[in-house]
């Protein structure tokens, strides 16, 4: 069989399996990776290589960062100081969306709104305020946040991998925030006022779920929490400096890692917990996909059609439309990381068949790819609430739909005039 209609087949078991999720994301494309390896499509260095690119040793490292954040009760206390400064439910709400919205940002969005979801449960049983008032604003800051930097959410990650193996360029540390700081700034006024209104009020009755568990961080020494901040915020520095000091982000967050570890902040067995192995394993496995659609032409076979339906000489709006709106839908009814694992390379042979720039592109399919905010199963955090907050499928729809057409006006104000498909 011709490679690239085995490539394509691969492609569309993928997307029903990350869809329908009968089998764990990870599992998945492993499978993949395998099967192109059994069916000759790539040689097994090809296929594997995906698992020592850079930026999986970057995961690695800040998941261990994050997780000494998260293991010490420093990421408690910072999300905590939303009762200083707030006392009203508006107040309570803007507050909660800034400091989730800029921790997501450094942080891994998923690991940030798991940590704070049990402070917001607090905060909510002492204000009086009902819980589901506040636990949906809060996970969709996380997702908002995602995209203030490049170590925000895996899909950045992703998006930043295929971009450099086909150009050799890549994105700068802050340069999905031209983008996403807009979206998480709108998104927060709009809650604080016309959006306040179509969050659910929901009873939650007696029932206790796992977060409403508060952790005793009390037993754990000052210095330890302070040198993970430490820490954090000297990584962070190396890594927006980077250019300036030689060093690459992944070996700036490798030594943030090690000296956690070697202080004693976090131990060798938290450090191993910390790391997301199912993130590992689907960005690694879907890059052996990837590189299977560039290699075999079964991407340009996509991106042709695509091309063909657009018409030729598309529109520049209607083409960053199209890409950002297919990757809106599709995240919201599979993950969000592996929305974006799946339409980069395609979004990568379309842009290339078009002439247009592939960093416009990808950035597209990035922001889209990160409006998980209108049904449950879009992205972890989301899911993670469902019980806590009392929610129904329809609240996520009510709620959320209209921060995706906030998302979407803004990218398309922003998109062409910062990363225009065609630089002339």
């Amino acid at each position: 069989m011709n490679p690239a209609i085995i490539t394509l087949l691969f492609l569309a078991f993928a997307v029903l399996m990350f869809v329908t999720e009968r089998i764990p994301l990870g599992l998945t494309s492993m499978l993949i990776c395998i099967g192109l390896i059994i069916t000759h499509v790539l040689d097994w260095k090809t296929a594997f290589s995906g698992f020592i690119d850079s930026n999986v040793i970057l995961f690695v490292a800040m998941f261990i960062v994050g997780g000494a954040l998260f293991e010490t009760g420093m990421a408690n206390e910072i999300g905590g100081l939303v009762t200083r400064f707030a006392k009203t439910e508006r107040g309570l709400i803007i507050a909660i969306m800034s400091i989730v919205g800029l921790m997501s940002g450094v942080l891994s969005n998923t690991g940030t709104a798991a940590v704070l979801i049990s402070v917001v449960i607090g905060i909510a049983a002492k204000s009086g305020f009902r819980r589901s008032r506040l636990l949906m604003p809060l996970v969709f800051a996380a997702a908002m946040g995602g995209n203030l930097s490049l170590i925000g959410a895996p899909g950045n990650l992703i998006a930043q991998s295929t971009l450099q193996e086909a150009t050799g360029r890549s994105f700068g540390f802050f340069e999905y925030a031209v983008v996403g700081l807009p979206i998480l700034v709108f998104g927060i006024l709009f809650y604080a006022t016309i959006g306040f209104r179509l969050l659910p009020n929901h009873e939650t009755g007696d029932e206790k779920s796992v977060f409403d568990v508060q952790k005793d961080f009390s037993g754990i020494p000052q210095w330890k929490k302070n040198f993970s901040l430490l820490i954090l915020v000297l990584t962070l520095l190396g890594m927006i400096f980077e250019k300036q000091i030689g060093i690459k982000l992944c070996v700036t967050g490798c030594i943030g890692a090690i000296a956690l570890i070697l202080s004693g902040v976090i131990s060798e067995k938290e450090a191993l917990k910390s790391i997301d192995l199912k993130t590992i394993f689907l960005f690694g496995g879907t890059l052996s996909l990837a590189s299977a659609l560039q290699k075999t032409g079964a991407g340009e076979m996509i991106a042709g059609g695509v091309i063909r339906l657009l018409g030729e000489n598309p529109s520049p709006y209607l083409f960053t439309f199209a890409v950002f709106i297919l990757c809106c839908i599709l995240t919201n009814f599979m993950s969000n990381t592996a929305t974006t694992a799946l339409m980069a390379p395609i979004c990568l042979s379309i842009a290339t068949g078009m002439g247009a720039d592939p960093k416009a592109v990808l950035m597209a399919c990035v922001i889209g790819g990160s409006c998980a905010y209108a049904t449950p199963i879009g992205m972890p955090a989301n899911t993670m609430v469902i019980g806590a907050g009392a929610y129904k499928f329809r609240d996520y729809a009510i709620a959320g739909a209209p921060l995706i057409l906030i998302a979407t006006i803004i990218s398309m104000i922003i998109l062409p005039i910062a990363f225009p498909f065609f630089p002339g």
